[in-house]
């Protein structure tokens, strides 16, 4: 009685499975390159999964996977084959999944025939020789690029040879040839024309202008002055002044340190000075760089040992 009804049961399955699926093609028999349709087809349409590349195909090959086609309450998908290999090749079973349910296909035979060749009608000719390809620019794109490669190196050269006779004077060596006070003023223009603090650079602004001031002393007075503290080099100024060692006043020693002690506290407190503050100090810096000098006598006997 068991066997009875295991017996109905794969009986049953097997005929809902074959409602369910099923498979053909436009024809069993092809010639090589030949193409040939294979379709699936499902009695259903919702949550239906066919598989997107045929599995376990043998000598067969897929040219194009068709979109799926809806036909009321049927689906069929559609792939285009061909073989390029004599001889009789399955399709495989592909398994199919309807409403998370494995279902397998049937497999199909294929036969590929080769195509006779009459050789009495068929004239055989002989195999032609290799033809060249015209030229195109890639083939010579090598040779352009070497030739752009050596005239850029000659010309190279000859620039180099032409301009190695005629010595370039840069800015800088034409400031520093110029006396320190005259070479102080040069730069404190070109500041100016930089716009440093215009653009919310202020803290460079005021290490700039501190550094033409204290450059200028140590040119002019033979001062250490860009390597000493603020501290440090007003002390020594305000010991030269009371020796008569420089031609300066102590109105003009304030303005110095008030200037420097701004910019320590710019550059190192990050204080921001008012616009016109900022503008105040750049007058203090030139009222220094004019009021601050070597005694006649110091610049005589410096001129003397030049000479």
């Amino acid at each position: 009685m068991k066997i009875r009804i295991l017996l109905f049961l794969l009986l049953t399955s097997a005929l809902t499975f074959s409602q369910k699926v099923s498979v053909n093609i436009d024809t069993t028999n092809i010639r090589i390159g030949e193409q040939f349709l294979f379709k699936i087809s499902i009695n259903d349409t919702a949550n239906v999964i066919f598989p997107e590349k045929l599995e376990r195909l043998k000598n067969l090959e897929v040219v194009k996977n068709i979109k799926i086609d809806t036909f009321k309450n049927k689906l069929i998908k559609k792939y285009l084959m061909t073989g390029f290999d004599s001889g009789a090749y399955y399709i495989p079973s592909q398994q199919i999944f309807i409403k998370n349910r494995s279902y397998l296909t049937d497999s199909i035979l294929i036969n590929v025939a080769t195509i006779a060749v009459d050789t009495t009608k068929q004239k055989i000719f002989p195999i032609k020789a290799i033809q060249s390809e015209p030229l195109v620019y890639d083939d010579f794109k090598p040779y352009i690029i070497w030739v752009i490669l050596i005239l850029l190196a000659i010309t190279g050269i000859i620039y180099y040879l032409i301009k190695r006779k005629k010595p370039l004077v840069t800015g800088e060596e034409t400031i520093a040839a110029l006396p320190p006070f005259e070479e102080a003023l040069e730069k404190l223009q070109e500041l100016d024309n930089k716009l440093l603090w215009q653009n919310n650079e202020i803290k460079k602004y005021y290490s700039e202008l501190t550094e033409i001031v204290r450059a200028y002393i140590e040119k002019e007075l033979k001062v250490p002055a860009l390597e000493i503290t603020t501290h440090e080099l007003i002390d020594i100024l305000s010991d030269f002044n009371e020796a008569k060692t420089i031609h300066t006043s102590r109105e003009t020693i304030k303005k110095l340190n008030a200037l420097l002690r701004e910019a320590d506290l710019v550059k190192f407190a990050k204080s921001t000075p008012l616009s016109h503050e900022i503008e105040e100090d750049r007058r203090d810096a030139e009222d220094v760089l004019n009021n601050l000098k070597p005694t006649p006598l110091i610049e005589e006997t410096r001129a003397d040992e030049l000479e």
